[in-house]
């Protein structure tokens, strides 16, 4: 990378019966947001927000026809919702908007739509060729302790920020395998149809085993180095298509797995899920000092290894991409001890990424002074300090 990176930062946010707000605008410079006030005002609603400017299913992973605000009266959620926010990245302006497209059939799917500077794009991939968020939220501190599908869905986000492209493989990959899982449930077994499938699974889900690989091996190399208050960790990639792909080209690797799920097919109809392909992959991740699994370090240290890992992301893809991401932090200041409180801050500060910060207390963030916009949330209305 030549001359100093840039900084992508959301000037104005506008939502439009998102969550708990009929209407919300925010508008903002280039430093670190604060948002405090009580839990269940609204702070994270505007992470999550923030979080739609990206690829993905956002912060919650909801469902678009629950992301409406709720009647009062009959507490049915709205159909209808849209994000819209205008950026900056260096010196250049774009706006970008995002909302639901309600099916007109009982049975259809909802849709999102997405334009950039008023053009509708044919893909949420599109996005990240422009934008790029990292996050972490109170919900993710178990990552470490729970199933393998949340530390993959984890890595992925990480990896949407450094590689834009990723988006399209990984949802080409989950329609295809929920395609297969309901022909095998269905008993419905035309080899000619599941051939079809299965050659989208071989082809897309080494795409992705492939992506991940390379980024977790350009990630480690950030990774590994302590910073601030935060430990370096060792991460890798773990399952069956890595394992191929350590012995084996990729084109050969496909051919494999496509054998796999042919000769799988009788014992995943009886189950209704496809028990081979990268879906099945973990991330792994040890503490860089002490070699331990993160699973079983104390939860100060998986929180302090969570932290370290998506800083180390977010300086990775300002090198790489030539700009900072956003960072989306919920919650994250209260559950910390005083010494890495302020290393984040520190952190943050010295990246020049425009962070959002949640929390319920305004103490917390004084030492901050006018490094920050502070602003209070309370019911869906929100007053800078």
């Amino acid at each position: 990378m030549i001359g100093s990176p840039d900084q992508l930062a959301v000037s104005r946010l506008t939502l439009t019966n998102f969550r708990n707000y009929a209407q919300g605008r925010l508008e903002v410079d280039g430093r670190p947001v604060v948002l405090t006030g009580a839990n269940g005002v609204g702070k994270t609603n505007l992470l999550e927000a923030l979080s739609f400017l990206v690829p993905g299913r956002g912060l919650r992973r909801a469902k678009l026809s629950e992301i409406g605000r709720r009647s009062a009266s009959t507490d049915a959620f709205g159909a209808e919702w849209a994000v819209a926010a205008k950026l900056r990245v260096g010196e250049n302006d774009m706006e970008i908007g995002t909302g639901i497209e309600v099916s007109e059939t009982p049975n259809g799917r909802d849709k999102r739509v997405i334009k950039i500077d008023g053009t509708v794009m044919k893909s949420q991939a599109e996005l990240g060729r422009y934008t790029s968020a990292q996050w972490l939220a109170p919900q993710m501190d178990r990552l470490f302790l729970e199933g393998a599908s949340g530390r993959r869905r984890f890595v992925d986000q990480l990896i949407y920020g450094l590689d834009p492209e990723h988006a399209g493989p990984v949802a080409a990959y989950d329609h295809s395998v929920r395609s297969r899982n309901k022909l095998l449930r269905d008993g419905k077994l035309d080899p000619e149809w599941l051939n079809s499938i299965e050659e989208s699974i071989a082809r897309h889900g080494v795409a992705i085993a492939v992506r991940r690989l390379e980024a977790v091996g350009r990630l480690q190399e950030v990774c590994r180095t302590t910073t601030g208050a935060f430990p370096g960790a060792v991460i890798s990639m773990a399952g069956q298509i890595e394992d191929w792909l350590a012995d084996e080209a990729a084109l050969a690797v496909e051919d494999r797995l496509r054998a796999a799920l042919a000769a799988s097919r009788p014992r995943d109809a009886e189950s209704g899920s496809t028990s081979i392909g990268p879906h099945r992959s973990d991330f792994a991740v040890r503490h860089g000092e002490t070699n331990m699994e993160a699973e079983i370090c104390s939860t100060g240290e998986q929180k302090a290894l969570l932290i370290g890992i998506v800083l180390a992301t977010a300086r990775l893809q300002t090198e790489e991409r030539g700009h900072t991401p956003l960072l989306l932090l919920d919650e994250i200041a209260a559950h910390l001890d005083e010494d890495r409180r302020a290393s984040l801050f520190e952190l943050i500060l010295d990246m020049g990424a425009q962070a959002w910060i949640t929390g319920t207390e305004d103490e917390i963030f004084a030492p901050l002074g006018e490094t920050v916009q502070h602003f209070a949330v309370k019911d869906g209305e929100i007053a800078q300090i």
